[in-house]
């Protein structure tokens, strides 16, 4: 078993968003580490609720294996895996806390968008 604290994040590919994002969950909830679980333009992915299997044993492996009891959907400005406007990404994210909070992991879930100045915003 991993000693220290975890949390879940479910974000982007996108590698501006990394450092940013993990400071900011580890500063705001007291963790040691963040699994990072990508894709590009994941925030569409899980709102679309298609194709997740993967995400979800990796969601899985986060909470099982490291005992994370926090799982934060993102998504971010600019972004070339879903390029659609800023409210339909938030759209897209609240929809996407609702799929996973439906998986039942025991974990609390929710999202937060990266804003132009790669600033955490909870939804």
């Amino acid at each position: 078993m991993a000693e220290g604290t975890f949390a879940t994040s479910v974000t982007c590919m996108d590698g501006r968003i990394q450092l940013p994002l993990a400071k900011w969950i580890k500063e705001n909830y007291s963790v040691d580490y963040v699994d990072a679980i990508t894709e590009p333009g994941v925030d569409k992915k899980v709102s679309d609720n298609s194709d997740l299997e993967s995400i979800k044993t990796k969601v899985g492996i986060s909470i099982n294996a490291h005992k994370s009891e926090l799982i934060v959907v993102s998504g971010h400005y600019d972004c070339a895996g879903n390029p659609v406007s800023d409210e339909e990404h938030k759209s897209q994210i609240k929809k996407g806390v609702e799929v996973i909070s439906s998986w039942n992991t025991g974990a609390k879930v929710i999202g937060v968008w990266v804003d132009d100045t790669w600033n955490i915003n909870v939804l």
